[in-house]
């Protein structure tokens, strides 16, 4: 047989071998589609961060025209598509981003690999949700409020902020520094200037992804509080009345542990733990030419009823504030037959220069004080 059509045979059987095998495949994968069914998964599809790139591995090569025309992204997002390791991978970049707290549908309806396997598939991922606040201080409607660098406005996140970025919308508009604890989940805030003292203020907490733009914040939390009002410019005559002044505008001058604060003006006793009002009781301080002593003292001593020799009475629960015992803290006197004054000049200056509590209050105060415990008198 002539060698050129020995050859020419040659190539028509190869070629009808080669025909019958993709009919063959063709058939097989009609009839056993479950043996051919190509996998279709997403690398992650959990928190995924606004500007993530999404992967799509395939278990077989795809044919890049057919299948990249029929995958939609719903709620729609402009996306680019670039394949990978031999057209196994499809990876889907936002051209803008996703936006948090989303949940996604990818939808493949009739893509094919290159064994003509069509696919049908539905995918889901969600995307990273943005911080709640789980604390806030002070708390929603806290009245009477005062800050300081030791009792900030504070923020507390369920999750690290590092990659989130957080804005507080505050009015009346204050210029906030903050500063952020070590674990990125804690925001401590105080104003430049100082927050207005009785002033109600409203506060709205924003956040977007760092990846997001300035235009995506959103709200996540409100809240609003009223500081503290300045004392008042006079005392109200009613001592009822006063000693609701006094819970009311007294401010702490010490923070840590119990103090006593006497105001010899408005004849109060307030007394603090920690920076927080425990009580208020009228007082009796020294008179004119004899007035209790101004400044910082410390309980010195004790006594639940001492005697005071140089006016001949008792003074029940006395606290001295000097060691010498020249002045002190105690009930309303008593002389030794039993007569006892009475409340009438508390709220009044009439003492020889020691503060006279009232029944009931002497003995609060009493049981309250430890021995050390610093006493403030002023005006």
């Amino acid at each position: 047989m002539d060698e050129k059509l020995k050859h020419k045979i040659h190539h028509i059987l190869a070629a009808i071998i080669f025909i019958a095998g993709v009919l063959g495949i063709v058939y097989s994968v009609r009839a056993y589609p479950q043996v051919f069914r190509v996998d279709v998964q997403l690398e992650s599809d959990r928190d995924i961060t606004p500007r993530e790139a999404l992967q799509l591995n395939f278990s077989e090569p795809m044919i890049v025209e057919r299948t990249s025309s029929v995958v939609t992204i719903s709620p729609k997002e402009e996306v680019n598509f670039h394949w990978l390791n031999g057209n196994k991978s499809l990876v889907i970049t936002p051209f803008d981003s996703w936006k948090p707290e989303q949940e996604y549908n990818i939808t493949i309806s009739g893509g094919i690999s290159i064994m003509l396997t069509e696919i049908n598939e539905r995918l889901t991922f969600r995307t990273v949700a943005y911080p709640r606040v789980s604390e806030f201080y002070p708390k929603m409607g806290e009245r009477d409020v005062i800050f300081d660098i030791e009792d900030p406005m504070t923020a507390v996140f369920s999750k690290s902020i590092e990659d989130f970025r957080v804005k507080v919308v505050i009015n009346p508009a204050e210029n906030l520094v903050n500063q952020l604890d070590l674990e990125k989940k804690k925001v401590d805030f105080l104003s430049k200037n100082g927050f207005q003292r009785g002033q109600r203020y409203d506060v709205e907490i924003m956040v977007r992804h760092k990846d997001e733009s300035e235009s995506r914040y959103q709200k996540i939390y409100t809240t609003w509080f009223e500081t503290k009002p300045f004392p008042p410019a006079t005392w109200e005559k009613d001592l009822n009345l006063r000693l609701e002044q006094a819970r009311r505008f007294s401010d702490p001058k010490i923070k840590e542990g119990k103090y006593i604060d006497l105001n010899v003006e408005s004849q109060v006793m307030t007394i603090f733990e920690n920076g927080k009002l425990v009580d208020a009781f009228l007082i009796s301080s020294g008179k004119r030419g004899m007035g209790t002593p101004q400044g910082t003292f410390h309980i010195s001593n004790k006594f639940p009823r001492a005697w005071s020799k140089k006016y001949g009475l008792f003074m029940p629960y006395w606290m001295a504030l000097v060691p010498s015992g020249d002045f002190g803290i105690h009930e309303l006197p008593e002389w030794p037959g039993g007569f006892k004054e009475g409340a009438a000049h508390l709220g009044t200056p009439v003492s020889h220069g020691c503060v006279r509590l009232g029944v009931g209050p002497a003995q609060f105060v009493y049981n309250w004080a430890e021995i050390g415990t610093p006493v403030v008198v002023h005006n």
